[in-house]
């Protein structure tokens, strides 16, 4: 048996921060790295993620998917995915920490590929951000803007802040809080947050808000539209 000298051996090259890759390549090289669960190509450019820090983001990450979740559950139609790949043309690839999405027969304007990644903007996403420095508030902001990302949630842990952003007019606009602190998205009836109690890690403070933006008439409005989109399919 021919025994082949190591560097004769053809390896894909392994995901290196700062690389400069096609999305074709870069899905090559991150499928030939299993144990790297965390890579994403913005503009061209490879992003590795460090080690998760619990207090930093593994909390924060639960909260936060606690409260979309919750929001999907009752409001069928609407689908919450954590940490799934999102294909945004042709050198753009992104792990979002939480997104939420539409069906296109529902309006939306992502779609599942037949590989099973999503392709397309989802109309909401959500990142937890080291500080105001991160790439979250720059470079992958500026993706999902261009992309048509409707809304953009940001949650900068270190900065004990949370950016809420809706697009308009190709430009994203902060969403305010009301009289009572808390802030309601734009697209998404019911979807209401009290920013004050998911950066205190108050889950059940978070819910009960949540339970307050989906008691009013325009999220039963909103889910019978979506389920009169499903039957019309």
């Amino acid at each position: 048996m021919e025994v082949l000298h190591p560097l004769a051996v053809k390896h894909a090259a392994p995901l290196a921060n700062g690389d400069r890759l096609t999305r074709a390549e870069f899905e090559r090289r991150y499928e030939a790295m299993p144990a790297v669960k965390k890579a994403e190509l913005i503009n061209g450019v490879v992003y590795m993620g460090s080690p998760v820090r619990f207090s930093a983001h593994g909390l924060p990450h639960v909260l936060l998917l606690t409260w979309l979740g919750t929001y999907s559950a009752f409001t069928p139609g609407v689908l919450c995915a954590d940490n799934a790949t999102v294909r945004l043309g042709a050198d753009s690839e992104l792990q979002p920490d939480a997104l939420l999405r539409l069906e296109p027969e529902m309006g939306g304007t992502s779609r599942i590929s037949a590989d099973d990644y999503v392709e397309g903007a989802p109309e909401l996403v959500a990142e937890i951000a080291a500080s105001s420095t991160s790439y979250d508030m720059h470079d992958k902001m500026d993706v999902y803007r261009r992309s048509g990302v409707q809304e953009y949630l940001v949650w900068r842990v270190y900065d004990e802040q949370l950016d809420w952003f809706a697009l308009h007019n190709g430009a994203y606009i902060r969403l305010l809080p009301d009289a009572a602190s808390a802030i309601s998205s734009a697209l998404f009836p019911g979807l209401r947050l009290l920013p004050a109690a998911l950066l205190a890690g108050n889950a059940a403070q978070v819910v009960t808000e949540l339970q307050k933006g989906l008691a009013p008439a325009e999220h039963a409005a909103f889910v019978a539209r979506l389920g009169g989109a499903i039957d019309d399919y």
